[in-house]
């Protein structure tokens, strides 16, 4: 095959730093939605839908043929990060988690992983980001510690 194509989704999902509730700004988190799904666009990753609510953000979008899931989470975590701070002077000490999830998609799972994610307020109204993590890890079947997985 002369040309290379892919389509591969992810979910990612990453938590601020100690799950602090920096995004508690409605209009503010709104903005760093749109402004990670520009980092997204610029890796050559389509963003699909970006959404969270004041401690985390959840993304789902297409893995650049040429990029790594590392790379892509390395970069919007960058980015955003650097921009937050720029805000507001409450934002100086901003920080992601040193960790992440990430997630692979099947096509016909877009819309639900769309509908999850755009209904974020609601769903963390009845469980805590740690609660769906740990959901998240078992449903993928990944070991983990729960001594390593927060910080």
């Amino acid at each position: 095959m002369p040309q290379s194509l892919a389509k591969i989704l992810v979910h990612v999902v990453f938590s601020t730093k100690d799950r602090r509730p920096f995004l508690r700004d409605q209009p503010l988190r709104e903005e760093l939605h749109r402004y990670l799904g520009g980092i997204l666009t610029q890796l050559d990753c389509q963003p699909i839908i970006v959404g969270g609510v004041a401690d985390h953000v959840h993304l789902l979008a297409t893995l650049s043929r040429t990029g790594t899931a590392a790379d892509l989470v390395k970069e919007v975590k960058r980015g955003s990060s650097l921009w937050l701070k720029t805000k507001d002077p409450e934002l100086k000490d901003f920080a992601w988690q040193s960790g992440y999830g990430i997630f692979s998609v099947g096509f016909s799972q877009v819309e639900t992983v769309r509908g999850y994610i755009a209904g974020q307020e609601a769903h963390h109204r009845q469980i805590s980001f740690q609660d769906e993590l740990r959901e998240f890890l078992k449903r993928y079947e990944i070991g983990f510690d729960e001594r390593y997985v927060w910080d």
